[in-house]
């Protein structure tokens, strides 16, 4: 284990994420080695706390429109695809929620006594965003910082912008032509430069941002600017695998207090 005297305990109580491809147990033997605290694992956070009116609050956390701050679509289709969407998360997909309504709705069903005594971090099979006021548009987030932490599964895939190549390919495939190729064989063409639906590398990705909610819970620090540290927020998938898969995990100063 680290020298978590550099550091303050931390409970936490993770969720796991049925849908996708994610070894949970890893993760919290992980983030165990690291975290000075308890680390709790727990079956999918909308399983443990959903409830008759959460649909309805989806279905208002809808974004609508990249460019519309108004977000929510409150018609009875709507909420009953929420609530067929809560039953059968698998047949989930497609849409797009504003990350801190969603994460005010997750908190005020959260036991208040359980709010106060540990950190929750729901791992989601639901893409999620954050407005930018700087440039009028929603950006998909991986998490959200938080109580309790929103991490987004597909956000992995979604969030940070793919590597120029990727783009360059599509624009070639484009003009060879005149179609939008499949996205597969784009993939192919640059594989391993990014994550995507599905990927093995997932949970190992997984580990970092989760530890990212637990850092900023205990010390109030968001994230590191250092590209070579699981704390680093990444914004393009090569610094993404750059900091949650390459040598070191940390940076200097936070191997202090998480290297093994």
């Amino acid at each position: 284990m680290s020298d978590t005297d550099s550091g303050d305990d931390c409970d936490v109580v993770l969720y796991r994420a049925p849908t996708t491809v994610v070894d949970s147990e890893a993760i919290a033997a992980w983030l165990r080695e690291r975290v000075a605290g308890d680390i709790e694992l727990r079956d999918r956070f909308l399983d443990c706390y959903g409830d008759e009116d959460l649909p309805e609050e989806l279905a208002a956390a809808r974004v609508l429109d990249p460019y519309e701050r108004e977000t929510g679509n409150t018609m009875l289709g709507i909420v009953r695809y929420e609530e067929r969407a809560l039953e059968h998360p698998e047949r989930a997909g497609g849409v797009c929620y504003d990350g801190l309504a969603v994460q005010h709705a997750l908190n005020t069903r959260l036991p208040a006594s359980e709010a106060c005594e540990a950190l929750h971090v729901a791992v989601l099979d639901r893409v999620v965003a954050t407005w930018g006021d700087h440039d009028g548009r929603w950006h998909k987030r991986v998490n959200v910082l938080g109580q309790p932490a929103l991490v987004s599964v597909p956000g992995l895939a979604e969030a940070p912008a793919r590597p120029e190549r990727y783009y360059r390919a599509q624009q070639r495939h484009a003009l060879l032509s005149g179609d939008a190729p499949p996205r597969e064989a784009l993939e192919e063409e640059v594989e391993g430069a990014f994550l995507v639906a599905g990927d093995p590398r997932t949970t190992e990705v997984l580990k970092g941002y989760v530890l990212q909610a637990i850092h900023f819970w205990t010390t109030s620090e968001a994230f590191c600017d250092r590209e070579n540290c699981r704390l680093y927020n990444a914004h393009r998938q090569p610094a993404l695998v750059e900091a949650q898969l390459r040598d070191p995990d940390f940076c200097d100063t936070h191997a202090e207090r998480y290297g093994t």
